[in-house]
């Protein structure tokens, strides 16, 4: 596909490259393997920084029985090791509040500034977000926020569920977490759309802007969360502007609810950003079906690449 010559950075500068993946319960299609596929196919790409959603183990090897012993769990707390297999010396649990954690790893130095996880009283951030910066040396800070929204139709803690799901409880809770995440990061930051930001996850929610696709009322509050952050944040949907008349999905199911924003400042050093649905990352479903929680392998989620040219 042709790429209009904003989306194309020039000259000379350091090449970055970003890989956002939801890897479903730590990567559990290939725990069993001793990661050797996965640690493979990042080897391949050779990231700088890569941003893992669902990166904590949770069942045991080919099964959906729940781990329960903490030395079954090898993710998150291996994540050092694992890393270093694909040449990333730092790591960071960057978003982590029950058993679904963001983690960023990353040949550059990272640091965290701020976990978000709710205010312990109305707000809650059920998988938790966080905020970290990138140590590029002379090339600056990049400012990386992660996120793993609510799933589910119905609201959490709703005491109908069925009732909630009718009102779309889920897409109204989803917008209070993602307004608060974003108030929590990047709007406390002045001039923050001059700076080099992103922000990644699995959104649990589709856009408006795809909704050639979908094909539903404008009213939906499906689109409640994307609406705010186009409409309250400097933020640019990257794939979006890069393939504004295709529809890439970002799961098996065929939605697209995996979404990496950036900052104008950032988008204009951006020269490629794409979704990687073949080779390890292609996905399919356990032909098991229900005896194995219907997971998929390797993922139900694609992987996106994002390269950009910084001074």
């Amino acid at each position: 596909m042709l790429l209009s010559l904003s989306c194309v950075a020039s000259g000379k500068g350091k090449e970055l490259k970003l890989l956002y993946w939801n890897i479903q319960n730590g990567m559990w299609s290939d725990q069993g393997n001793g990661y050797e596929g996965f640690v493979q196919f990042v080897k391949d790409l050779d990231p700088d920084i890569c941003v893992w959603c669902e990166a904590e183990s949770r069942y045991l090897t080919d099964s959906a029985v729940k781990m329960q012993m903490p030395e079954d769990q090898y993710l998150p707390w291996n994540w050092d090791i694992l890393a270093a297999r694909y040449g990333h010396k730092y790591t960071l649990i960057c978003g982590k509040r029950d058993t679904f954690p963001q983690v960023i790893t990353s040949k550059y130095p990272l640091k965290i500034v701020r976990r978000v996880t709710g205010n312990g009283e109305d707000i809650i951030v059920v998988h938790g977000a966080g905020w970290a910066k990138v140590d590029l040396g002379k090339a600056g800070e990049l400012n990386l926020v992660t996120l793993h929204t609510w799933p589910q139709r119905y609201a959490y803690l709703a005491e109908n569920r069925e009732a909630s799901a009718a009102e779309q409880g889920g897409d109204v809770f989803r917008a209070r977490e993602i307004q608060y995440i974003c108030e929590q990061t990047i709007a406390t930051v002045s001039g923050a759309e001059k700076q080099n930001w992103m922000m990644m996850g699995d959104f649990n929610a589709i856009s408006s802007i795809d909704n050639y696709h979908y094909g539903k009322d404008t009213s939906d509050k499906a689109f409640l969360v994307h609406d705010y952050v186009r409409n309250n944040t400097p933020y640019i949907d990257v794939i979006e502007r890069f393939y504004p008349d295709e529809f890439c999905k970002s799961t098996l199911s065929g939605k697209r609810i995996d979404f990496v924003y950036v900052t104008p400042a950032l988008f204009d050093k951006i020269i490629t950003a794409r979704h990687l649905y073949e080779g390890f990352a292609e996905s399919s479903r356990d032909p098991r079906g229900k005896e194995v929680g219907n997971f998929c392998h390797p993922s139900d989620h694609y992987p996106i690449l994002v390269t950009f040219k910084l001074k």
